[in-house]
């Protein structure tokens, strides 16, 4: 059964985006997807039945072309953005066009001669392109041109970008795509969690974004499994240090996508109960919108959802849509639905406020050395914008616990934002803030 979704509902549901303080929309895949195959359907998108020449069908349970276009025109006039999500690696098994173009694609027998079989090779035995015969680049820049043209999006997610070779973005993907719309926002997934040097290439071949798994598996640690806060400071500061702050602050962090389980599913033993995975996300969410980058929300992640693959995709509950129904327990949710949803509100427009938040500088305060508590502070600063970070990952109350802070002059009063059991007020004195936090709290402060 075919789960998810149209393009039609979206629009119906772009209040409840717009109230949360999202402001930009990424979407599945719109292209028409291979028939069903036995049990499996391209409900998600990445199966798409390409053909020669390129007829830009679309998916129709997702809808039309004309409903692409209604949604991006409602969501610009509501002040957000469209990103659309493309696919140039592969195409979907049993694709019109792998009979038609054979020879458009690797051969599993000799790919590995090639190079790096997780160019050359197939991801998973879907049909993968050749992208470096000219005519196999022509065709895939000339479809994601077409679907740009089409619809007039303001951005791309392209996936499985680990598996092309980059020469392809640099001298076909970006020029072409930025023929048609100059400011596209291009964003890389390049599903990795090492070094983070390998997305520097990208940003060299034109994308001016990646996502920043190294990162989500550094709160996957710290956080849902109650390991070190170190293991985030050191993320942030290894992406600093090989990026540049500039290009630190416009790769997308996240907590959960489809195609990883759910932070809260991803929690060990250690971390606690019900009440302390609670209070667990909680951190993650505040270290998600407070530390340098562009967050994003995966849906479901506003309601602190559970689950592993296929669960990690599961339709969005009734309840969802109206704060009544949201709070308190639900099943498959941790903690009270409308307290989450209600601090992810309030930090998305913390972030909004606050230009230090998404163009400011980070500077890291405080972290224990182990054996300590199992805190981290950091300043977020921009101009007269100045954000005061501080992260109790332990199972314990800390305190008094001064932080050296040297951004505002003594006896500047600083008042917290989110309101989850962090002191409501903090002074400055002779250089330096001291605080108390209980167990597994986060503190936002900036100046009354």
């Amino acid at each position: 059964m075919f789960h998810g979704g149209d393009l039609a509902g979206l629009r119906q549901r772009l209040g409840y985006l717009k109230d949360l303080g999202a402001t930009a929309l990424w979407i599945t895949p719109l292209p028409a997807q291979v028939p069903r195959r036995q049990d499996s359907c391209g409900y998600h998108g990445y199966w798409a039945d390409l053909a020669v020449p390129d007829d830009g069908a679309m998916e129709p349970k997702l809808g039309t072309v004309a409903d692409a276009v209604a949604l991006a025109g409602d969501l610009h006039a509501s002040g957000m953005k469209l990103v659309l999500d493309l696919v140039v690696n592969h195409a979907g098994r049993g694709a019109r066009i792998a009979a038609q173009r054979p020879s458009w694609f690797h051969d599993e027998a000799t790919c590995k001669e090639l190079g790096d079989p997780i160019v050359f090779c197939s991801l998973k035995g879907l049909p993968d392109f050749r992208q470096e015969d000219p005519a196999v680049a022509s065709y895939l820049t000339a479809s994601s041109r077409g679907w740009m043209s089409r619809i007039p999006a303001d951005g791309i997610r392209m996936d499985t970008a680990k598996h092309v070779p980059v020469g392809y973005f640099a001298d076909s993907f970006v020029p072409g795509v930025r023929a048609v719309r100059g400011d596209a926002f291009l964003v890389a997934e390049y599903f990795d969690t090492g070094p983070v040097a390998q997305l520097d290439p990208l940003f060299h071949a034109g994308f001016d974004s990646a996502f920043h798994f190294p990162l989500r598996s550094a709160l996957i640690q710290a956080f849902a499994q109650a390991e070190s806060v170190s293991h985030v400071a050191d993320a942030v500061a290894s992406t600093i240090a090989t990026l540049g702050e500039d290009r630190a602050r416009m790769l997308v962090t996240f907590l959960d996508n489809h195609d990883v389980p759910r932070f809260l599913s991803d929690a060990s033993a250690s971390a606690g109960d019900d009440a302390a995975l609670a209070a667990r996300y909680t951190l993650a969410l505040t270290s998600l919108f407070t530390l340098p980058g562009i967050p994003q929300i995966y849906s479901g992640d506003e309601l602190a959802a559970v689950g592993v693959y296929p669960d990690n995709r599961r339709d969005m509950p009734e309840w969802a849509w109206d704060a009544a129904t949201r709070r308190g327990p639900h099943a498959g949710y941790v903690g009270d639905g409308q307290a989450t949803w209600s601090l992810v509100q309030s930090l998305a427009k913390l972030r909004h406020d606050e230009p230090a938040l998404w163009k400011g500088a980070y500077a890291e305060l405080r972290r224990d050395a182990p054996g300590g508590p199992n805190v981290l502070a950091f300043l977020r600063s921009s101009g007269a914008s100045r954000v005061l970070v501080v992260l109790n990952d332990d199972p314990k109350p800390i305190g008094p616990m001064r932080v050296p802070l040297q951004a505002w002059g003594d006896g500047t009063v600083l008042e917290e934002v989110l309101h989850r059991g962090a002191p409501e007020t903090i002074a400055v004195a002779r250089g330096e803030v001291s605080l108390e936090l209980p167990a597994l709290t986060a503190g936002v402060y900036r100046a009354r």
